[in-house]
């Protein structure tokens, strides 16, 4: 597990490689994620949207941004948590993801950004 503190919003996230499957003569390398979205602030907060940067071992990037995490837009008041699962796909047995979230702060209704954590993304066969 990794995480990391921005602005009192702890992010925390768990990852699992799903399994492997064939797609269009390609193979594809299925990884979920778990993420752990902790309001340690004095302060309600609400996630608007996100931002991914999704890399794989053979150089290939890609970015994914959209409203909210998993068509919510959670608001978290202080002591508060939003979990929620999610997944990728690769074209290499290994990889890594980060990005941030995009939040506004309900009391002094300023927009902020946290920082997801990388995290690595890894098939156990793969594993030296």
């Amino acid at each position: 597990m990794v995480q990391q503190v921005t602005s009192g919003i702890k992010i925390s996230v768990e990852t699992n490689f799903e399994g492997s499957f064939y797609k269009n003569y390609k193979i594809n390398y299925a990884f979920g994620y778990t993420v752990t979205i902790e309001n340690q602030s004095k302060d309600s907060v609400q996630l608007n949207s996100r931002y991914w940067v999704i890399l794989d071992a053979l150089n290939h990037t890609e970015t994914v941004s959209g409203e909210g995490v998993i068509g919510l837009k959670p608001v978290l008041k202080p002591g508060e948590s939003h979990t929620y699962t999610s997944g990728c796909l690769l074209t290499s047995p290994f990889g890594a993801m980060l990005g941030h979230y995009n939040m506004v702060n309900f009391t002094t209704t300023k927009k902020f950004q946290v920082a997801i954590p990388t995290f690595r993304l890894s098939a156990p066969f793969a594993i030296n």
